[in-house]
């Protein structure tokens, strides 16, 4: 006999129409929103409320996790300026965003479009990110180049082994205040990078270690610090952007201490597969890597277009 699970709906608000006028302030339009019923605007409102409550919580451990790609892209200002406002404790990323950021920094990338001919573009020895062209002159060269000289430079003085963290301060205090890795060396937020060995940055700390056979890369340590912060943590949250590595280990860390109290995730990604990437966050409560009676929201957008406009609710929210 099988048993049959029964779902109760209670009756909420009623539905609100949106009502916008001339005078209407980004934060005014975000409460329209939680009162209009929409389907992801709903979620939406409620993640932007959940991560002015997280930020402004003292007792939090708050984490920003995010996938490299979008720092090809302009978002990488908004990640920069949520860094160098202190929001986060922790950001935990993958080694594109590294790779990235330094490209960025001594460099630019090209606007395109996702329909261009790759043929074409192999040719002139472009790569293409989606729709943001990355010249090779810019990437990986460039890369190799800093790379070399930060760890000799931390080799000449001694060092012989590093974690992902203090990789990730070492980039950033070579680079400026464009970079959202110098404001994490700035303000001493630690970034931590799991997947360190899969992108440009990695290839280059691998090649470090053919000359210099006595240098390691001490993954175990990057676990010792985020140990270190989880279980002193009286409360935890997170603001995840996009899925894969980086979430995941930012909700794996958090289950030692039994769950993210707060969490908001932005995806694109669909549920049906199975995938981490899909998981909406309430799945990780099965888990126990977030709480039962956590304030949790998953939106379901394309976040170089929606971030933005969260940020600038955050901005007035925290600023009253």
């Amino acid at each position: 006999m099988t048993s049959r699970i029964k779902i109760m709906i209670e009756p909420g608000r009623p539905v609100k129409d949106i009502q916008i006028d001339s005078n209407t302030s980004i934060e005014k339009i975000f409460e329209e929103l939680s009162q209009s019923g929409g389907f992801e605007s709903v979620n939406l409102s409620t993640g932007v409320e959940i991560l002015a409550e997280m930020i402004s919580d003292k007792q939090c451990l708050r984490f920003i996790s995010f996938v490299g790609a979008v720092v090809s892209t302009g978002l990488r200002g908004i990640l920069k300026d949520m860094l160098k406002n202190k929001w986060f404790d922790v950001a935990i990323t993958t080694c594109g965003a590294l790779d990235h950021d330094i490209a960025r920094h001594f460099s630019h990338y090209k606007e395109g479009s996702f329909t261009m001919d790759d043929n074409e573009l192999a040719d002139q020895d472009i790569h293409r990110l989606g729709s943001v062209l990355v010249p090779m002159d810019s990437y990986g060269p460039l890369i190799e180049e800093k790379m070399q000289a930060f760890l000799e430079e931390e080799y000449q003085n001694g060092v012989k082994e590093m974690t992902t963290a203090q990789i990730c301060k070492m980039i950033g205090k070579h680079l400026g205040e464009d970079s959202f890795l110098y404001w994490a060396y700035k303000n001493d937020i630690s970034v931590v990078v799991p997947g360190i060995m899969d992108g440009a940055v990695g290839s280059q700390i691998w090649l470090f270690t053919q000359k210099h056979n006595d240098f390691k890369l001490n993954m175990a340590g990057d676990a010792d610090l985020l140990s270190g912060f989880i279980f002193k943590a009286e409360k935890s949250g997170a603001f995840m952007i996009g899925g894969g590595i980086s979430k995941h280990h930012t909700l794996w860390w958090n289950q030692y201490r039994e769950g993210l109290d707060y969490a908001f995730y932005i995806t694109t990604a669909q549920e049906f597969d199975g995938s981490l990437s899909g998981a909406l966050v309430r799945e990780a409560i099965s888990w126990g890597k977030v709480t039962q009676k956590a304030k949790q929201s998953t939106l379901h957008a394309e976040v170089t277009t929606i971030l933005p406009f969260i940020y600038s609710s955050l901005v007035s929210k925290l600023k009253n």
